[in-house]
């Protein structure tokens, strides 16, 4: 399969180990040579209620035998509006919420742009340092990693600018500075290069993704998001990574109370089925003239169907509650191996949205990407399914499915040390 992968699949398409799979359930993968791995990255955040859900499975079987597709902007169908009516009753806020469903997280993030800049007439968006947004054009433009997301596909959309992010850890100055030097950076290169009455959105996540799970200091965003609404700018958060019970929390916003004008979900509000969301204000969400909004498949049948089996799953399941669990078991046992092998700078995250952040020197904070890899090649020969991410491409980020026995979750930390052990030797 490998062979047949390098002929027919195009080189841009990477993978991160050359594991075929024919089964995956209850936080293990199986290959096709029959062998098992514990799966710590549940498909990036995507099989949160874990792979074959019976209720996932039962909803979309049922919605394949009435019909797959016939594009919603055509004949509409019920799935779609049970899923808008879902997504305005779990996303922050009590005031009337609107939704439309497209169907990857890139997708909902340039429509949140879209519709920012035609609510408020605005064209400017803001980012953040260490951001990821997504492939397309505008999200490639938002987001802040050139390798290996921007490289060589310029030039990419204008009118968005970029302010540092809270990133404790490596701030400068150090991480009691952290939280009112980034706010003040953040606001004076918004006044001094575009200017609040030309800012149409500010968007953020809430636990940074791809850049390296970084989680500002406590009050940090809500102080961004109250900023935003003084100055008539949209917040916007994306939690395409950090939604849908991950972070302990249905959305990593719920956390200190923040209520993002629009959000974007994607990844594990659908079972493994590709669907994606901007929820927003009501007002918002309809000052886009009618046809404006929209897409072929967003919102395909089968994949709400899933939508609406996962959220029942992760209602009844209480799978946020289990996040937090998930990060009582992972938090000691990583700080414990920070302690032990002197190389881990920093234990971060939240729920099962846990990382840890590799140096070669604990002082110095230089980051240790060549580790990560060896760690990480480890890990894949022992048969557990790790990811690595990060500005710096030093960063282990942790993402089972939230179902995942404890049992599991020992066994696979059992192998990372082990993965530790044998690439400082």
């Amino acid at each position: 399969m490998q062979q047949r992968k390098l002929a027919a699949v195009a080189d841009g398409v990477g993978t991160g180990l050359p594991v075929y799979v024919e089964a995956a359930e209850g936080g293990i993968v199986r290959d096709v040579d029959g062998n098992q791995l514990i799966d710590f990255g549940s498909g990036i955040a995507v099989t949160s209620v874990g792979n074959r859900n019976q209720r996932v499975m039962d909803a979309v079987t049922a919605q394949v035998q009435d019909f797959t597709h016939t594009c919603f902007m055509v004949t509409p169908y019920e799935e779609y509006l049970e899923v808008c009516e879902a997504l305005a009753e779990v996303t922050p806020g009590d005031h009337a919420k609107k939704s439309a469903l497209f169907n990857s997280g890139a997708e909902a993030v340039e429509n949140a742009v879209k519709i920012a800049r035609h609510a408020t007439g605005r064209s400017a968006v803001v980012a953040f340092d260490h951001g990821y947004h997504g492939r397309t054009n505008l999200t490639m433009a938002l987001t802040a990693k050139n390798m290996p997301y921007k490289d060589g596909f310029g030039p990419f959309a204008g009118e968005v600018y970029r302010a540092p992010m809270a990133y404790p850890y490596r701030w400068l100055t150090g991480e009691k500075q952290c939280a009112d030097e980034a706010f003040d950076a953040f606001t004076s290169m918004v006044h001094a290069q575009v200017g609040e009455q030309n800012c149409a959105a500010v968007i953020l996540e809430p636990i940074q993704g791809e850049g390296g799970f970084i989680v500002p200091p406590a009050g940090w965003t809500k102080r961004v998001a109250d900023w935003c609404r003084e100055h008539g700018i949209l917040f916007v958060a994306d939690e395409v990574q950090s939604g849908f019970c991950r972070t302990g929390d249905w959305f990593a916003s719920d956390h200190e109370g923040v209520v993002p004008d629009l959000m974007t979900t994607a990844k594990g509000i659908a079972g493994g089925m590709p669907l994606a969301a901007v929820t927003g204000r009501a007002e918002l969400m309809d000052a886009v003239h009618g046809g404006g909004l929209g897409g072929t498949y967003g919102g395909n049948p089968v994949a709400c169907a899933a939508a609406l089996a996962s959220i029942e799953t992760m209602r009844e399941e209480d799978l946020a509650g289990r996040a937090r669990e998930i990060e009582a078991i992972l938090v000691p046992r990583l700080q414990a191996l920070a302690d032990s092998t002197g190389v881990i700078g920093e234990v971060r995250g939240r729920g099962a949205m846990i990382a840890i952040e590799l140096v070669s020197d604990l002082d110095l904070k230089t980051p240790a990407p060549q580790l990560a890899a060896a760690v990480n090649a480890a890990c894949h020969e022992r048969g557990l399914v790790t990811l690595t991410c990060g500005t710096y491409g030093n960063v282990f980020r942790f993402l089972p499915p939230l179902t995942i026995g404890d049992d599991l979750l020992a066994e696979g930390l059992d192998i990372l040390e082990e993965a530790f052990a044998q690439a400082l030797r």
